[in-house]
């Protein structure tokens, strides 16, 4: 289910308005959402990364890497794709040819399997790709082939929160408001973010330190 990004911004106002530490208009929330958002969004394949050295445990709700790829599985798709891999593909972690998965290359070692003997060559059971420049290459022992069945990660979609303007003042309308992607975990997170940004535009480091300070708080919870 997505965020409410309405909710997001009421937060926000009030953590900001706390303390008269001044008003963010939508466009400044709109932009430091969507910046927000972002990070976030990169920061799980660092995580994941990081993760990845480190065995799990028997509770699938308390294992780091399992909620990683349930917060990634949003943003997962998979079709099939090539010769060009389009710009809303983000990142690819997957790709099969024929139904058999492909050892992805870089590209000299998928010119020099190409061109090797036969314990480099490509074959149907052990078929090799490579991107390069956004363009797709798969080899299976029959010739270059340049389609494949990707499987892939697409960034989230920018947010917004819609409004129009009665009396001079900003009033939230759904009809033009985009919600974050992101899963619901993610809502502290969000306002954190929003209000660091928020702190250093409307020059009160107080409100920059104040929402470092709530989102370490965040995370030594979720350390215990």
């Amino acid at each position: 289910m997505a965020i409410s990004i309405d909710t997001i911004y009421q937060r926000v106002l009030a953590l900001a308005n706390k303390e008269q530490r001044g008003y963010i208009t939508p466009q400044e929330f709109n932009l430091f959402a969507n910046q927000a958002q972002q990070e976030i969004f990169e920061q799980y394949f660092y995580d994941l990364n990081q993760v990845a050295r480190i065995p799990g445990n028997e509770y699938v709700y308390a294992d780091v890497d399992d909620m990683l790829e349930e917060k990634l599985q949003i943003f997962q798709n998979q079709a099939t794709l090539g010769p060009v891999i389009p710009s809303y593909v983000y990142r690819i972690y997957r790709l099969e040819y024929r139904g058999v998965s492909c050892d992805i290359l870089k590209t000299q070692d998928f010119n020099d399997a190409i061109s090797g003997g036969p314990l480099t060559k490509p074959t149907p059971t052990r078929p090799i790709a490579n991107i390069r420049k956004n363009t797709l290459r798969v080899a299976s022992g029959g010739g270059i082939n340049s389609s494949a069945n990707v499987f892939y990660f697409v960034q989230p979609i920018k947010v917004r929160w819609g409004y129009v303007v009665v009396n001079e003042k900003a009033l939230y309308d759904p009809t033009y408001t985009v919600n974050f992607e992101l899963h619901q975990s993610e809502e502290s997170e969000l306002v954190y973010r929003i209000l660091a940004y928020a702190g250093i535009t409307l020059q009160k480091p107080e409100l920059t330190q104040s929402a470092i300070g709530l989102e370490s708080t965040k995370a030594q919870q979720e350390k215990q």
